[in-house]
């Protein structure tokens, strides 16, 4: 099916904070004799929502995708033969902003891009008839448009709606709207034409809250300067009383109001992340990025009829509370508000569970951020900026790989990359942009996400796909990075080891191009491996030459031999350098000494930010050290993962934040701290997926019997099948119950100071700390 040739349009004006644009709602008649199939392929920019004779036709909320229009323009293709008539058909099309206008996005220009206008549609149907006859119709000037009674949306912002705009019979057939506006045609979007490949952003959940009660919103609110704007809105409800639905979880979504409505009442509804100290829902963590009245909120107005039925369009919030101003006590109820959880529809590949509830409790955590921050791709916060940062990607797409199905959502968001990337070879900090990211807020770390994707869906899911369609790309930023070195051949260019505890978000203990110089030497060797996995020799040859350049500068400049220590002797520096393979094999021994040191100095405290916390547990375990890593996550003190269960969280902050902090938290829900799921699995349970780098069917179940749990579990979905362990121990003995596939290959490696009891079947075993894979069961004992 051909796409569409043209766009159009409604209004030329377009929404803004200073002036309000209701989203256009869109109609045609169209008569139709006799069909044998159907089928449609709109694009709504930014959003659209489509309706046959009545019927919603969507895969879920906020299509078609969300993209960058001067890049890509996306598709939706329907199959809509059961919902047409014979005869007249009714087709209506509700336009929303996204990103073809998002005032939201003033902090990163997006309102000033290019691309910004109004927003426009392309549509054709399909018909079907017999034989191999099939009418195409097309959008033409003949379609018609009104105001909908969506009166303000913005992806961040929220979505302001009046019922009085509501408009009987117009998605049915027969409906007259002859004193409608037509259509226009418009510009045209530059990018290139595709169906949105990528899963859907579907509701998941519906939660009702756990707590209902009267109080007041928080006056606390610190807006910028360039946020100080004369908006339509006039905000009024800060400490004023109304109700409080607490959901009990901060997640990702929209809502459904349901009230026996007053005419014309107000019903203001502000969507918070956290309370503060007094007991307030307080949106601190938001309105500095939007003008007054602007962030995480919704507006209904009633019409008067009872049970009137409201669910935001075009938007979404990150929330766990939420302040209603407008209601009646008698219309307060557990129905009243309910939390619509949602997020792009992945499935659970693995799990984890252990003795700790701590433990427990933060891989709940994780998985909350995991799935709020992931609306077609991965984003940084749901209540906040929603923008695809590429540094918190490129740390959590191995676990992500490793318990969600992210790789199809993460191809899609490759080819967004991919051609976000200008002609010099640098990427943007943020995906999509309007040109926002390329001065501030990228670097190596950052710019990792292009490779860091495609080696990790190829190291865990055996796709090499990705990296084919992305070497161009890769290739190209290499050759970027190659030509920023510094004459001593390291490199400096971008963001650092992001929110160290007590150091922000810019002053890390480890110098900027130490990090910079380890993650370019990475990127380098990974681009090298898929190179040569690709065939192309020679892209291989060059890539490994830089990566070793890269690592011999960073010995010759970095790296004190005489104790194996890495220059400002910190945590993120000595663990990148073990992690990434700085050092030769003979050193990493008492280079992980030296990181134990340092983590014991710091009182076994965590003391490195956003790139080391991705590789310090890991390193740890490896160095014998599991103890300690569980030591450093679990702790109920300040800073600690442990502090985060303490304090009652949720969701995944962004930030150490100690007590002090309470009242004015940066933000409450980010994945870029959630690596510690994929340590549970692959060091605790002990499934380490691929460890050699030669297959994706390829194990090493090497579990750690850490001295406070009694039993640890965990299981994989692999491309050949699920991979699962269980043990538990007591006084110095551990049951294991291992599950794989028969073509799977591998080891089982028992931790230093255990090994195979004289009770385990296989005789060969007894006494030894290593065996094949095989399915079965087995015995350990700690060695005395």
């Amino acid at each position: 099916m051909k796409f569409p040739c043209r766009f159009y349009r409604a209004q030329s004006d377009y929404n803004s904070y200073e002036k309000h644009v209701n989203a256009p709602l869109i109609r045609k008649e169209i008569e139709i004799e006799s069909f044998i199939n159907a089928a449609v392929l709109i694009s709504g920019l930014g959003f659209y929502r489509l309706f046959i004779n009545g019927n919603e036709i969507k895969k879920g909320l906020l299509a078609p995708y969300i993209s960058n229009p001067d890049d890509y323009v996306y598709f939706d293709l329907f199959n809509v033969t059961k919902y047409l008539n014979k005869g007249k058909n009714a087709i209506c099309i509700i336009l929303g902003n996204g990103m073809q206008n998002a005032p939201g996005g003033r902090v990163w220009d997006f309102d000033t891009a290019r691309f910004r206008g109004t927003p426009r549609f392309a549509f054709s149907l399909a018909v079907e008839k017999s034989g191999e006859e099939t009418e195409i119709i097309e959008a033409d000037e003949s379609f018609k448009w009104t105001a909908s009674p969506i009166v303000f949306d913005d992806i961040r912002s929220g979505c302001f709606y009046d019922a009085n705009l509501e408009i009987d019979g117009c998605y049915l057939p027969g409906f007259d709207d002859s004193s409608w506006n037509n259509v226009s045609a418009t510009e045209s979007p530059r990018g290139k034409y595709r169906i949105c490949e990528a899963d859907p952003v579907v509701i998941t959940e519906e939660l009702k809250a756990v707590n209902i009660r009267e109080g007041v919103l928080s006056e606390d609110f610190g807006n910028r300067d360039n946020m100080k704007l004369d908006t339509q809105f006039k905000f009024n409800c800060r400490g004023k009383k109304g109700y409080i639905f607490d959901f009990g979880v901060n997640s990702a979504g929209i809502f459904r109001l349901t009230v026996d409505g007053i005419k014309n009442r107000q019903i203001f509804i502000q969507l918070c992340e956290f309370e503060n100290t007094r007991g307030e829902p307080s949106y601190i963590t938001t309105g500095s990025f939007y003008p007054d009245g602007y962030g995480q909120t919704a507006l209904y107005i009633c019409k008067g009829e009872k049970e009137e039925v409201f669910e935001p369009s075009f938007t979404y919030f990150g929330y766990r509370y939420a302040f209603v101003y407008g209601l009646e006590k008698d219309q307060v109820n557990e129905n009243t508000l309910v939390m619509l959880k949602a997020s792009s529809e992945l499935k659970e590949r693995a799990s984890f569970k252990c003795s700790d509830p701590v433990m427990n409790e933060l891989g709940k955590m994780s998985r909350t951020s995991d799935l709020a921050n992931f609306y077609y791709f991965p984003t940084d916060c749901p209540h906040r900026e929603k923008n695809g940062w590429t540094g918190d990607a490129a740390v959590s797409c191995e676990r992500l790989l490793l318990t969600l199905t992210p790789e199809k959502s993460y191809r899609e968001w490759l080819r967004n990359i991919c051609a976000s990337q200008r002609e010099d070879g640098s990427l943007p900090g943020i995906v999509p942009t309007g040109g926002w990211g390329f001065e501030w807020g990228n670097g190596p770390a950052w710019d990792n996400v292009l490779t860091e994707l495609c080696w990790q869906i190829y190291r865990l899911r055996g796709d090499l796909e990705p990296a084919r369609e992305c070497s161009e790309s890769m290739l190209r930023y290499l050759s970027y990075l190659s030509a920023k070195r510094r004459d001593d051949g390291l490199i400096a260019i971008g963001l650092g080891d992001w929110l160290q505890p007590g150091k922000g978000a810019g002053s890390p203990t480890a110098p900027l191009y130490l990090t910079d110089s380890v993650i370019s030497m990475y990127i380098s060797r990974k681009s090298a491996d898929l190179f040569k996995a690709l065939g192309m020799e020679i892209q291989y040859k060059f890539a490994e030459s830089l990566s070793r350049s890269f690592r011999q500068a960073i010995r010759d400049n970095l790296i004190d031999f005489s104790t194996m220590t890495v220059k400002s002797r910190c945590q993120t520096a000595q663990a990148i350098c073990i992690y990434y393979g700085v050092f030769e094999k003979g050193e990493v021994l008492q280079a992980a000494k030296v990181l134990s040191e340092i983590c014991r100095e710091n009182k076994e405290f965590i003391n490195c930010g956003m790139i080391g916390l991705r590789t310090i547990f890991h390193v740890l375990s490896d160095a014998g050290e599991g103890e300690l890593a569980y030591k450093m996550i679990t702790r109920p003190e300040y800073p600690s993962y442990g502090h985060f269960v303490a304090r009652g969280f949720t969701s995944l902050p962004e930030d150490f934040l100690d007590d002090d902090r309470a009242d004015t938290p940066n933000s409450l829900n980010h994945h870029f701290f959630g690596d510690i799921i994929s340590w549970f699995i692959q060091r605790v349970a002990g499934i380490r997926v691929n460890p050699r780098n030669t297959s994706c069917k390829d194990f090493d179940i090497c579990p750690d019997f850490i001295e406070s749990l009694n039993f640890a579990e965990a299981y994989y979905d692999a491309p050949c099948g699920r991979v699962a362990v269980k043990w538990k121990k007591q006084s110095g003995r551990a049951d294991i119950i291992i599950e794989c596939p028969d073509n799977a290959t591998g080891f089982i490696r028992m931790p230093s100071g255990w090994s195979f009891s004289d009770d385990n079947t296989e005789s060969s075993l007894h006494g030894s700390d290593i065996a094949v894979l095989k399915a079965g069961k087995y015995f350990a004992d700690k060695v005395r």
